[in-house]
């Protein structure tokens, strides 16, 4: 390896290690930040809380490990480049890539070890950290109880709304199921406003107390007759005491592995099997829901009673001509009894294809979540090898090393990706895209991004350039009332531009009608005009203004203004008049309304601007004597919709009039 390569890998294998243990210590303190409120206090020794924090270690490396290579190579590059060191290297010779060489190995490496990691430390990581919280939640009944959701505690399902309390024993809105020991199903139900967990270090009891709740059981009787009323017991009470007995629960081992079949905690060979497993389930259910509404369609039977010959010889002909209904051949209670029989039939149909749907459509979403974590595997190696040729290029046209700019433009492009793929994650787990779409959707994105960077880098070119857009709409929006001057021209109205008005305004008046080189004077007079001097100014000068001239300026600003004015008018109105359609498909009848009334008013206004405009318009063309530009009001009625495009060329085409008419007048 040359001292260049030994050099450059080792400056970026500082920053990594420093940048990786500083992210993983961040993000183990959000994770621990997450969970404290169920762990604190819980009398859980120093080994559990350790073994808490190692086995939730390897699920952060999807996120700490690309951000770290992305922050790291732009901090390094960016540091090469603000120190002169890669002008160094290109005055000898070394381009961008030979520069990257080293590291581009490196990288390579690093991202085929974060697919073995992947695939085999974080399904470690998930299976155990998945089960030592299962553990501690069934050692502990209050870390159990999670708002909003129902929580097995020995023989109850209990529900809560709130928890509060040092130990989260205080409890809001109780909703508890409670099992019986005789019979499946949920007969007993409790619902109470509040309630508290009490329990001994040195008893296995733990007692629920309830304040202000119902109760409500539903009595099944052997005799079935009676269970068509649905008998059932209810009552009110202010103090409700139920026991939960723990000794069984509290004799559970925290190194107990019972739970091994969910997605993150397998690997890749495991996630095939699995994924193949799943799709011909899916596929057996399909021909499964198949065969059933076939069956219950009884289209296999259909005819095998009906002695079609016999029919017609008992029917007449005529009848089998005029019929058009089938229904025609019965009497009106065959017809109903008919007719009965194939709604109830429809609604039955109707009621499995919906709980299939539903079925069909959970299986899905887990079948989906396996692809998802199959694919995550391998495009960790890939975003880690995609964002290091993003970073790299990136610091080296920034040219900024360190933790300030490298860090916010890390941050936003991490957060770009991450999100990128948390969305399109989430849809594809929906069924909206194809999985493998989603999970590799983020890399994507990135993947044009690193093309371009390291182009733009390796060939000494700025991030963006936007010259080719910018300048001509420059020239568009800005008005034309300035001479198209040579570039001797040039040079003389950058030498004017030293001089004083006073000055100017002398070389003005050496000019005569005489004289055959009118530029000198249009150049001073163009450097006045430049700088913003009234004409009134100019006049008490010496100069010779004529009145008409001061008159069109002011009328030449009050064009600009009510222009202004009318297009802003304009933009309004059809932002409201969009907004108007949109509210109304969203179902928002007073923002509907109140949108047209915005719109139709902001139109109101722009009409009668417009309408001012014209009129001043065609003052302005009167005083310069050039009758003939007057605006035709049927041009102005047809130019309405186009307005914006109008306003830049009309204030263009009206501002280089007054300049010219400068020129001509001003002696």
């Amino acid at each position: 390896m040359k001292i260049l390569d030994r050099y450059i890998l080792i400056t970026f294998l500082k920053t990594f290690f420093s940048v990786f243990i500083i992210f993983m210590f961040i993000f183990i303190l959000q994770g621990v930040w997450l969970y404290i409120a169920e762990l604190a206090g819980k009398d859980l020794d120093v080994t559990v809380t350790a073994k808490f924090i190692l086995y939730y270690m390897p699920k952060l490396i999807p996120l700490v490990v690309p951000l770290t290579v992305l922050l790291s190579s732009i901090m390094v590059f960016g540091n090469f480049a603000e120190n002169y060191e890669f002008a160094a290297m290109k005055s000898t010779g070394i381009s961008l890539q030979r520069a990257m060489r080293s590291l581009s190995v490196f990288i390579v490496a690093l991202g085929i070890g974060c697919f073995f990691f992947a695939n085999n430390v974080i399904p470690w990581g998930e299976y155990n950290f998945y089960n030592l919280r299962r553990n501690i939640a069934k050692m502990k009944p209050a870390l159990a109880i999670a708002e909003g959701q129902f929580n097995e505690i020995g023989n109850i399902n209990i529900k809560v709304a709130k928890k509060s309390g040092d130990r989260g024993q205080f409890l809001e809105d109780v909703v508890i199921h409670e099992k019986s020991t005789t019979r499946r199903g949920n007969y007993k139900v409790i619902v109470s406003e509040r309630g508290e967990l009490k329990s001994s270090p040195d008893s296995n009891i733990l007692q629920l107390e309830l304040l202000n709740g119902n109760y409500y059981e539903e009595v099944i009787s052997k005799d079935v007759r009676k269970n068509q009323n649905k008998p059932h017991v209810k009552s009110y009470f202010d103090n409700y005491i139920t026991n939960v007995d723990l000794e069984i629960l509290n004799s559970e081992d925290l190194d107990e592995k019972s739970q091994t079949d969910r997605y993150n905690m397998l690997s890749v060979a495991q996630l095939n099997k699995v994924i193949d497993t799943l799709q011909q389930n899916r596929q057996v259910d399909y021909e499964t829901l198949s065969t059933t509404l076939y069956n219950r369609s009884t289209y296999a039977s259909l005819n095998i009673n009906i002695d079609t010959t016999k029919t017609r010889k008992t029917i007449p002909k005529d009848s089998l001509l005029i019929a058009k209904n089938l229904l025609d051949f019965y009497n009106t209670a065959q017809k109903i009894q008919i007719l009965n029989l194939a709604l109830n039939s429809s609604n039955s149909t109707r009621q499995i294809l919906d709980s299939n749907e539903k079925n069909l459509e959970t299986k899905q979403i887990f079948l989906n979540k396996h692809i998802i974590s199959l694919q995550d595997k391998i495009v960790l190696a890939f975003a880690c090898i995609i964002l290091f040729f993003v970073g790299a290029p990136l610091g080296a046209l920034i040219r900024k090393g360190g933790l300030g700019l490298p860090m916010v433009i890390a941050i936003v492009l991490f957060l770009t990706y991450h999100f990128f793929g948390i969305f399109a994650k989430n849809s594809a787990e929906k069924g909206s895209f194809s999985p493998v779409i989603g999970s590799w959707l983020s890399t994507a994105v990135m993947l044009p991004l690193s093309i371009y960077l390291t182009t733009r880098a390796t060939n000494d070119k700025g991030v963006f350039e936007f010259d080719a857009i910018i300048v001509p709409l420059k020239r568009l929006f800005n008005p034309k009332n300035k001479l198209q001057l040579s570039e001797s021209d040039t040079k003389v109205y950058n030498f004017y531009s030293k001089y004083s008005i006073e000055e100017l305004i002398d070389i003005i008046k050496k000019q005569d009608e005489f004289t055959l080189d009118k530029k000198p004077k249009e150049i001073a007079l163009h450097n006045i005009l430049d700088r913003n001097i009234s004409l009134e100014g100019l006049k008490s000068e010496g100069l010779e203004i004529p009145d008409t001239l001061i008159k069109a300026r002011v009328l030449l600003k009050d064009y600009n203004d009510y222009s202004k004015t009318s297009l802003i008018s304009y933009c309004v109105g059809i932002v409201l008049f969009v907004l108007h359609f949109v509210f109304k498909n969203n179902k928002f009848p007073e923002l509907t309304e109140s949108a047209l009334t915005l719109s139709i008013i902001a139109f109101i206004f722009f009409a009668i601007y417009v309408i001012v405009n014209a009129l001043v318009y065609s003052k302005f063309y009167k005083i310069i004597n050039q009758e003939g530009k007057r605006i035709n009001p049927l041009i102005v009625a047809l130019t309405l919709p186009i307005y914006p495009l109008k306003y830049i060329i009309v204030r263009s085409r009206i501002s280089q009039d007054f300049y010219l008419s400068c020129l001509q007048n001003i002696k």
